[in-house]
């Protein structure tokens, strides 16, 4: 069993070696990634992988508070951030209380929090209460709907300039690492450049700290559609349906169950 990261090891790591972080929703597919993932993200992407969702927007925290229980009952050697849902992090009093309830309602090591220079406050306010704060610049999926749609960052200078801004101020606040969103490779590179915090890349090119990805993205999963930073390491969805496929017709056969499924 590989030992657990801790704030002190994965900011340790920069510079030195990347670091792998992948989605999970519960502590079966947890501990399946647990050997392999320096942390887990219980993120909000589960309204839309698993509540069929059109966005992240509407999952609560109580939802996030549960699937966060059961990712660190799946993987207990593993860091472990949970993502705060839209809407809970509002004000300074309402991120403390609600990241307080994830600190005390879960194993959780860290929340994380989407927003820029307009959430270092709020970012401040948690670490000096001790809650560990993960930050997520660029896009921002919990602003799709107020910008419009999912928009690439760092294409104009304006939005570069912006995420650079942003960053720093995340960093400043306290935040022990940040999640770099749907920006250029460029951006991605110089803002790994300048933070002395690990940079997670998802969609934001090779140069960054580590990579993030959603799990039934990378696994071929999720089947409605597939985004342009996400490479598919199997086809899950084509597996699975062949093996249920092959289970029915089984059953209807009158195949399964055999001899050896049945107790004597």
């Amino acid at each position: 069993m590989r030992k657990k990261e801790t704030i002190s090891s994965l900011q340790g790591a920069k510079g030195k070696r990347k670091l792998t972080m992948i989605t999970a929703y519960d502590a079966l597919f947890a501990s399946l990634f647990a050997e392999e993932a320096d942390m887990i993200l219980v993120g909000d992407s589960l309204n839309m992988s698993f509540g069929g969702k059109a966005d992240t927007l509407s999952v609560t925290l109580e939802q996030m508070i549960y699937h966060t229980g059961a990712v660190c009952n799946g993987a207990p050697q593993t860091f472990v951030v949970c993502d705060m849902p839209f809407g809970s992090t509002n004000s300074e009093e309402e991120a403390l209380a609600n990241a307080t309830r994830v600190f005390q309602q879960t194993p959780a090591d860290a929340v994380k929090i989407e927003g820029g220079a307009e959430r270092a406050d709020i970012v401040r306010r948690l670490v000096h209460n001790g809650i560990a704060v993960m930050g997520h610049v660029g896009l921002l999926p919990q602003s799709v709907r107020g910008e419009g749609g999912y928009r690439v960052k760092g294409r104009d200078e304006k939005s570069f300039q912006k995420v650079l801004e942003d960053a720093a101020a995340i960093e400043d606040a306290g935040a022990f690492s940040i999640v770099i969103e749907g920006v250029t490779p460029e951006l991605g590179a110089l803002v790994t450049q300048e933070l002395s915090i690990p940079v997670i890349g998802i969609g934001a090119g090779a140069q960054t700290d580590g990579q993030v990805l959603v799990w039934s993205d990378m696994l071929g999963f999720f089947e409605a559609f597939k985004p342009k930073f996400v490479k598919q390491y199997l086809n899950g969805a084509r597996l699975v349906k062949e093996a249920v496929s092959q289970y029915a017709e089984e059953v209807r056969q009158g195949i399964f169950p055999a001899e050896e499924h049945c107790y004597r």
